[in-house]
């Protein structure tokens, strides 16, 4: 049975890795007693896989993983048994079952994510950087340099920002997400400021996730679902 596992990761675990996080829940699953699929051949794994890595620093309420498991388990016994298993920072919140086929997989599947974005204490600009946000959002193409392993290069990031709004003294984005199109929150939150004239600090940002979403529109017309919304919950036996 292949399952989807929603996941947020908070406080000091922001700090842990792509490849931390993924030998957490490796040890998390054999306390909890999950009885996880492996490979097969000279050097068996845990059939695991990340819908879309999150960077470090950055915390979540949206992360998944696929796994395949040999013995089903309901949603709610997984849940509790994970969350009992596991540290502190990092909260098990989804366990869904999912299709068996090959494209049903997370990490092809992510077209889109939600971030918000605040400032610091202390790093906030001084002038009113948020009045033109909307303006911003509106324009056709915004143009930027985007540093690559080949050097730098100019790209319009409009086609890949489908939302941007600010409330309160957070922004909030709805992104191109995955393997086709990755747009930073930063990187937008960048460009916004050079066009006020106005520079970030380094480190100067908190970024949190909200969600990700895979795309099922058709016909060339995009409609997002979070990703967890593709599987169903295991009911108890």
């Amino acid at each position: 049975m292949k399952v989807r596992v929603k996941f947020s990761k908070y406080g000091i675990m922001k700090f842990i890795g792509h490849l931390d996080v993924m030998r957490y829940f490796q040890k998390a699953m054999r306390r909890a007693g999950i009885d996880i699929a492996f490979t097969e051949g000279m050097s068996p794994h845990m059939i695991m896989s990340f819908a879309q890595p999150l960077g470090v620093g950055l915390t979540s309420d949206g992360e998944y993983m696929d796994i395949e498991v040999r013995t089903p388990m309901s949603s709610e016994e997984a849940i509790r048994r994970l969350n009992q298993a596991g540290a502190e920072g990092i909260t098990v919140t989804e366990w869904k079952q999912i299709p068996e086929d090959k494209g049903s997989k997370a990490m092809t599947l992510v077209a889109a994510a939600d971030y918000e974005l605040r400032f610091r204490k202390g790093f906030a600009p001084k002038l009113d950087w948020q009045s033109n946000i909307s303006h911003f959002f509106a324009q056709q193409s915004i143009p930027v340099i985007k540093k690559t392993k080949k050097g730098e290069r100019e790209v319009d990031i409009r086609p890949f920002l489908y939302e941007m709004y600010v409330n309160a003294g957070t922004v909030y984005f709805k992104l191109a997400a995955g393997s086709e199109a990755n747009l930073k929150p930063e990187l937008v939150m960048d460009a916004y400021l050079a066009t006020q004239g106005l520079e970030a600090q380094p480190f100067a940002y908190e970024i949190h996730r909200r969600e990700l979403y895979a795309d099922i529109g058709k016909d060339g017309k995009r409609k997002l679902v979070a990703l967890g919304a593709l599987g169903e919950d295991v009911p108890c036996a």
